[in-house]
């Protein structure tokens, strides 16, 4: 358990707040907001413009710095989802996956340190980790939305980078007694005929419905929204450096690795491929709300998601044979390879694999509540809420491989190993390659399939939460109200990981002979555009393939020990599978918090002062299975633990490890109005962000040497992590124009982060006293004496040390220019620019040489600039977002942070509204086709180039 301390930042806050008690002792008076905004004039507009005015108004009056998004209503925020619509807020960008944005970065971090709630209630996410995919949730069921980039007490922890808001309609607040929504949109992607197989067309289509009854004393709200897509892409992809090779010939040459200086770093290859699938999303929207009398009021919501995938990858994937391979005219990017010619020699593995992969996502997320409003006094609130979030995702990644033989007919087919590949990165464009066999590629007396294998990862997530908050008002001249409550949740994560693998990658097995293709079973594919210098392959029909080669079915994966160490019986297994019984297993976290906080509304002098001052006491109890090593030893637990199949392995005991720890967050909103039209704000707060649930899921192992009895251990993931913590600091200039149709805001801000996830080395590591089962002495085989055993090496994920800053400003700048004369005063514009840096780096040797990059998530300059114009009935827009170069996880290939280099997404729509309920709208996204590009380290060793095309909706809406 953690000791509370008052620390320099807490002071400070504390000291702020008596400094406000002082000078206001004596005030006669408190200036309420509900003033402010009684005052404030509106203007009516409408569209567009009304919505960016909505926002600015609950901007304007947000005791915390703050974005908001509002919509005009249900259904008319034109996004694909929340993670477009989040992009057009400042500070705030997307990492796109699959041309969607579905991550959001907010000031230069990643997801994982983003806090998300819907309704005000934590979500889980379908991620695997603690990152929403913003994806999940269409835009035309939300009814608003705010991201809090400075905390206050009352919001639930968990959000360094900041947290993101989602709400749901509330039927009894709409304005009118009964209004129905509808759109329907079909959608074109112009990159799809490129691919073959894929799909050109799509739609989305939505309705939602808010009334109220029995004297507005009955509210209900129901909402559908549904998107078919094509999911296409075209992409080459550079694969990591792996391995060195002395490949340049010069002496003295001592700029390579450590053990081997005279060579240069090698690449394990690339890829060039055809992506296609589609995508199908249907969101569901409920909410009923009652409120018998004046002062109460009860409400139970429901949000359910579902969103399946089914991909396809196919093209060439090129394995250039590590150090087998000879390597002549190589070209050299300091002490990487990035162009030589490739030849496969006696004892080596060089090759193409014709590649034919099929991905099946089926994604569920869930989320219940009920929450009761009483207001029990005048000045006494107590508000309930109970709630549920769940999240399932199911991934089938299934990889079908061929390769070239010598000749496709024979009746023991050989691998034609005369392979000589030739290439060239040419950094952020496209390479030039050139290969011996591209004609076999294309050729089904060349072809045959040598491989099938799928790879499923099952993740779900749970949690429920119970909450409990009091509001009192206060008759003081300095405090306006008093807020305090707790919350509980109860999370469980689990991950379960099986296998099916039949055949061989690299070469024709024996034992599982490779397949004869047929005419009917493939098709050749061309490529076209700039990749048509790419040489033809063959599309191969999974479905016909796998019935010919596996006529009785295709046996399903299983999770399963096959032939580890410790089994009884392998039932004929000649691989270890044990990776999916390690890498299965549970976390579990429960958390208690409380919180106390004052609300300011004072005067210093003339000058209002609103805000905020509380505290946040947070105990964290997490914990997570674990197969712990113990090498069959009864007297440390071993058990005999069987897989899905039968198979008994006696090495292992089951255990369940993990740590508690208390937190204390303190925090401070205070915004001084200067002016009617002006206020300027400043926050400070401690703040956390748990580490990703999926890296708390126990898969160490610990044994002891039989001859030394030294103790050594690793572990990918880590129960005992602790969270990011940061003090973070905020000032904000806010200037409202007259007639409230535009703001000026200039925004700064500092984080100062302890510490990062990092996979070190621990020397001494006392295992035992970490909830290890080990053995004070072990038996040595040969000597048969009791050799007492010591605390070695444990290799783990760590809270490490090297924290640092994270500091930046903000700009956004809004103008409805209704002063101009008609028909220039419906023109408009709404824009922002944020610059962020940080001291904080990590390294990577993913291109060879080892160099520094920035902090995941960070992109030094952001702009966002949205210019639109409505006259009468017709209102069109134009969107631009800059995001210069930044760090994060490479498209298509897992746990690979490489460096992306900066992109331009521009966005256009335009749309006429023919009467008061019925409207056409077209929207092209990704106008300019702007593709994903990316990099190890330096733009000239290539990562990723990927384009997806552009979509184009055209529909209609109907309102009444």
């Amino acid at each position: 358990m953690g000791k509370f301390k008052l620390s320099a930042l807490m002071l400070a806050m504390f000291a702020a707040s008596s400094v406000l008690a002082a000078v206001e002792s004596d005030a006669q008076s408190t200036v309420k907001k509900t003033q402010l905004e009684e005052d404030l004039e509106v203007i009516e507009v409408r569209g567009f413009s009304r919505s960016l005015i909505q926002s600015l108004n609950q901007k304007r009056f947000t005791d915390t710095v703050s974005e908001q998004l509002s919509a005009d209503d249900l259904g008319a925020l034109p996004d694909v989802s929340m993670a477009d619509a989040l992009t057009r807020l400042p500070g705030i960008s997307a990492v796109r996956t699959g041309g969607q944005a579905a991550e959001i970065n907010i000031r230069g971090m990643s997801g994982g340190f983003v806090f998300s709630t819907l309704n005000g209630r934590e979500q889980v996410s379908t991620s695997g980790s603690r990152s929403i995919e913003f994806d999940q949730y269409p835009s035309e069921l939300i009814s608003s939305a705010a991201v809090y980039k400075s905390p206050k007490a009352s919001l639930i922890e968990g959000g360094v980078a900041g947290t993101v808001e989602l709400q749901t309609a509330s039927p009894l607040d709409n304005d009118q007694q009964h209004k129905f929504v509808v759109n329907a949109r079909g959608m074109y992607n112009d990159r799809a005929s490129e691919v073959n197989d894929a799909t050109e067309f799509g739609d989305r289509i939505s309705f939602s419905y808010q009334g109220k009854y029995l004297d507005d004393t009955l509210g209900v709200a129901l909402g559908y929204a549904r998107l078919f897509q094509p999911s296409v892409a075209t992409q080459f992809i550079g694969l990591a450096y792996n391995d060195n090779k002395d490949v340049d010939g010069v002496t003295n040459d001592t700029n390579g690795p450590e053990l081997k200086p005279e060579n240069e770093y090698i690449s394990e290859g690339f890829e060039l491929q055809h992506l296609g699938g589609e995508e199908t999303r249907n969101g569901y929207m409920a909410a009923i709300e009652w409120a018998p009398v004046d002062n109460f009021k009860l409400k139970g919501d429901v949000f359910l998601s579902r969103f399946d995938t089914e991909s396809f990858a196919r093209g060439l994937r090129v394995k250039l044979g590590g150090p087998t391979a000879t390597y002549t005219n190589a070209q050299l990017e300091g002490n990487s390879v990035v162009g030589a010619s490739v030849n496969r020699t006696s004892k080596g593995y060089t090759r193409v694999e014709i590649v034919n992969d099929d991905n099946q996502d089926f994604d569920e997320v869930d989320s219940y509540g009920v929450n009761a409003d009483w207001q029990v006094t005048e000045r006494l609130n107590v508000n309930v809420d109970v709630s549920l979030s769940r999240a399932k995702s199911n991934f089938r990644n299934g990889l079908l491989w061929a390769l070239v033989a010598e000749d496709a007919s024979a009746e023991e087919p050989v691998l034609d190993k005369n392979v000589s590949i030739n290439y060239q990165l040419n950094g952020l464009n496209l390479p030039d390659v050139g290969f011996n066999q591209a004609a076999a590629f294309s050729d089904i007396d060349r072809v045959m399939v040598s491989k099938y294998g799928i790879y499923p990862y099952q993740n779900e997530d749970e949690v429920s939460a119970y909450r409990l908050d009091f509001k009192y008002e206060l008759n003081n001249s300095w405090f306006s109200s008093v807020e305090f409550g707790a919350r509980y949740s109860d999370r469980e994560y689990s991950n379960n990981r099986s296998v099916f693998e039949y055949g061989n990658d690299g070469d024709f097995s024996v034992s599982e002979p490779p397949l004869r293709l047929t005419n009917d079973m493939v098709n050749v594919v061309d490529w076209e555009g700039d990749f048509s210098y790419f040489p033809s392959y063959l599309a191969i029909d999974l479905d016909k393939a796998l019935n010919a080669w596996f006529p009785e079915g295709a046996p399903e994966p299983v999770k399963t020990w096959g032939n580890a160490d410790g089994i009884v019986d392998s039932q004929g297994y000649t691989t270890n599978y044990s990776w999916t019984m390690l890498q299965s297993g549970s976390v579990y976290e429960e958390v208690l918090s409380a919180y106390a906080m004052l609300n300011i509304n004072t005067e210093i002098g003339t000058m209002p002062v609103l805000g905020n001052i509380g505290i946040r006491r947070v105990d964290t109890d997490q914990s997570a299975t674990i197969l712990e090593n113990v090498n069959g030893d009864l007297s440390l637990g071993a058990q005999n633990i069987t897989d899905s199949i039968g198979i008994i392995n006696k090495n292992y005991l089951p255990n369940v490890l993990g740590t508690t720890y208390t937190d204390y967050l303190p925090s401070l909103n205070l915004n001084f109005q200067l002016t009617d039209n002006t206020q300027l704000r400043f926050a400070a707060a401690k703040v956390m962000s748990r580490p990703p649930i999926n890296r708390l899921a126990g898969d160490a192992s610990a044994q002891a040497d039989k001859t030394s009895g030294k103790i050594n251990g690793s572990s990918t993931n880590n129960p005992f992590l602790k969270p990011f913590y940061a003090d973070q600091y905020d000032i904000s200039y806010e200037h409202y124009f007259d007639e409230s149709d535009g703001a000026l805001v200039i925004a700064g801000f500092y984080k100062n982060i302890d510490s990062f996830i990092d996979t070190i080395a621990i020397e001494g590591f006392d295992f035992k006293g970490n909830g290890f089962n080990v053995p004070d002495y072990i038996e040595n085989p040969v000597s048969g004496e009791q050799v007492a055993t010591t605390n070695g090496t444990y290799t783990t994920a760590v809270n490490n040390a090297n924290g640092g800053y994270i500091r930046g400003i903000e700009l956004a700048y809004t103008q409805v220019f209704s002063f101009l004369p008609a028909p220039f005063d419906g023109l408009g514009f709404n824009g922002s620019y944020s610059y962020t840096e940080s001291e904080v780096e990590s390294i990577t040797s993913l291109g060879g040489e080892t160099v520094t990059q920035g902090l995941p998530g960070l992109s030094k300059n952001v702009l966002n600039g949205t210019l639109f114009y409505s006259l009468d009935n017709f209102e069109t827009r134009l969107n631009v977002r800059y995001r210069s170069d930044f760090v994060s996880e490479q498209v298509a290939i897992n746990e690979q942070v490489v460096n992306f280099d900066a992109e331009t997404v521009v966005d256009f729509q335009t749309s006429y509204q023919f009467t008061d309920s019925f409207g056409m709208l077209l929207q092209v996204n990704n106008l300019t086709d702007e593709p994903t590009q990316s990099y190890f380290g330096n733009e000239n060793i290539t990562g990723t180039t990927q384009y997806f095309g552009r979509q184009v909706y055209l529909g209609f809406t109907y309102s009444h």
